[in-house]
């Protein structure tokens, strides 16, 4: 994550901001902004993410974007095809010191529900990283094919390893269906909190 600390400058530079000013806006001190600007300090938390977002006045995924990259958020829709089925889509290294607990590899890509769309355990304008995947990793939300519709679930192994998934909605663990299909775990999400 190398690249993290100097775009938090440039960005604080851009807003016209200093370390006081920006820290005072995220809720950390002055020097926290100069250990993450410096790279002293690799592992900053979702809500911090989103909260330095908010304090620069930019999207999260200029944040998290590749030098020279840009990594836009795709638009999730409850109908396929995957939203970076396309071709045209690449994913993000998103480091694993910005996750932690997950275990994954291989890109990710940052999606957000389209506007009017509506996903359990999403909330309209919440950012998540989607690691594609068919392979059942570790119990966690994942983006499943429900029978030619995509929802997120929480998924989980069951006493005798048969997958089992959750709505958001209910407690209630609904068995697993030839009719569904892993396409993809959630490996971070962020939600925009008001200020």
């Amino acid at each position: 994550m190398d690249t993290l600390g100097p775009r938090i400058k440039e960005l604080r530079l851009e807003a016209n901001l200093n370390k006081a000013a920006l820290a005072r806006r995220v809720g950390v001190s002055d020097v926290t902004i100069s250990y993450w600007e410096s790279g002293a300090i690799r592992q900053i938390g979702h809500e911090r993410l989103v909260a330095l977002a908010q304090a620069l006045n930019c999207p999260l995924s200029r944040l998290l974007e590749e030098a020279g990259t840009q990594a836009a958020p795709l638009y999730l829709r409850s109908r396929p095809p995957l939203p970076w089925q396309d071709g045209r889509q690449k994913g993000i290294d998103l480091p694993i010191e910005m996750v932690p607990g997950q275990r994954w590899d291989g890109d990710c890509h940052l999606v957000t529900p389209a506007p009017g769309e509506r996903f359990d355990f999403l909330a309209a304008g919440d950012l998540v990283a989607i690691a594609p995947s068919d392979i059942f990793r570790q119990p966690g939300l994942y983006l499943i094919d429900d029978d030619g519709t995509l929802a997120i679930r929480r998924v989980e192994q069951g006493p005798t390893g048969e997958l089992l998934f959750h709505r958001e909605s209910s407690d209630e663990a609904m068995p697993w269906t030839p009719a569904c299909r892993l396409i993809g775990k959630l490996v971070a999400h962020w939600r925009v909190q008001p200020l």
